[in-house]
């Protein structure tokens, strides 16, 4: 019979079996997505709950890694089997066949967005094969990827199609505040013409089952912001409130949802009402990206929800300005690194 020591020795080695392998994006190799890969993936308590792997080019990454002063990284190929398992050593699979590509700090480039793409790409196809339990997307350029003659609206649409999802949503998530969004990258003139009362059932059943499913909250309760300024007041200053959002509203109530709204965003945030609720639907990106930035910009997560691939990512973009000079924070990294995994887990994906 086995002694309590051997029985620990066991389940740590089970624990150590289960932690979900990650696929990390490179981002714009000209920005500072691979300096936050970097810094995070250097913290030794992280490979207690995860295995990662970066996906895109080791030669940027060493090129940022001088910039960082981290000449002890080791960065060896990816072979399908293991993963990163310790803080100085760094698994990475090449994006395409050719891994040429000079840095050019805070440059834009048609070169970057093609690598930054093609990274995208493949860690998608390893999700899908099975090979890897999420994705985390460091930050690119839509810029970049569509000089590089790539079409390319956003991570959130390109994963949610190669997935095969017909309904996602992108939610924002911190300890703060958690936003999800009725309509994303798009252009705000498209917005009034882009939301219907069924469209907004539909984000709010997704919204709602990823509370529950995904971060284990019974019942969740959703604050929904209107479109116009003081929510249409009645109709004067707009009537898609009274239209389009109020018979979204009712008919989740009537599916059993718990739903409030439509609030006015600046009274809603101002007031800090977002605490009395598990989660906030904005209308369009800006109506909530802007108070969760603001509230946690160090520390949020961008999760895209509804989809069977688990794909997180940090709510900053590539910070150009901050490129190779070493000061960019890897809070938001670390904590997308973190959900990825704990979703994963939760999901009960991981292969063993």
């Amino acid at each position: 019979m086995a002694d309590r020591q051997d029985v620990q020795d066991l389940d740590a080695q089970t624990e150590t079996d289960l932690r979900p392998r990650i696929a990390v994006t490179l981002g714009d190799p000209n920005g500072v997505g691979p300096e936050v890969i970097l810094r995070a993936l250097t913290e030794p308590e992280l490979y207690n709950s995860l295995q990662p792997v970066v996906v895109g080019s080791r030669l940027v990454l060493q090129r940022h890694a001088e910039v960082l002063g981290l000449d002890r990284l080791l960065f060896l190929p990816f072979d399908g089997e293991y993963f990163g398992q310790k803080p100085d050593t760094i698994r990475v699979l090449e994006a395409r066949e050719y891994s040429v590509f000079k840095v050019q700090f805070g440059e834009l480039g048609a070169d970057a967005g093609d690598l930054a793409f093609r990274a995208v790409r493949k860690a998608t196809d390893l999700c899908l094969e099975q090979q890897v339990d999420a994705i985390v997307t460091a930050p690119l350029s839509k810029k970049a990827v569509s000089m590089s003659g790539n079409s390319f609206r956003g991570h959130t649409e390109y994963i949610s199609r190669r997935a095969g999802s017909t309904s996602c949503i992108m939610m924002m998530v911190s300890e703060q505040l958690t936003v999800g969004l009725v309509t994303g990258h798009i252009s705000l003139s498209r917005v009034s013409d882009s939301i219907s009362a069924d469209g907004i059932s539909q984000k709010l059943d997704d919204l709602s089952a990823a509370l529950t499913d995904d971060f284990g909250i019974e019942s969740p309760s959703i604050a929904v912001l209107g479109l116009n300024p003081h929510s249409g007041e009645g109709g004067v200053l707009g009537h898609e409130e009274l239209e389009v959002i109020v018979p979204a509203i009712q008919g989740s109530r009537s599916k059993g949802l718990i739903v409030d709204g439509p609030f006015p965003a600046d009274g809603f945030f101002g007031t800090a009402a977002y605490k009395a609720y598990d989660a906030v639907l904005a209308m369009y990106h800006d109506q909530g990206l802007i108070p969760f930035k603001s509230v946690a910009f160090d520390s949020g997560v961008n999760f895209t929800a509804g989809l069977t691939i688990v794909r997180t990512s940090p709510v900053h973009g590539t910070a150009f300005d901050l490129a190779g000079k070493g000061q960019a924070s890897s809070g938001s990294m670390r904590s997308a690194l973190a959900l990825a995994a704990e979703i994963a887990k939760r999901r009960n994906i991981v292969m063993v």
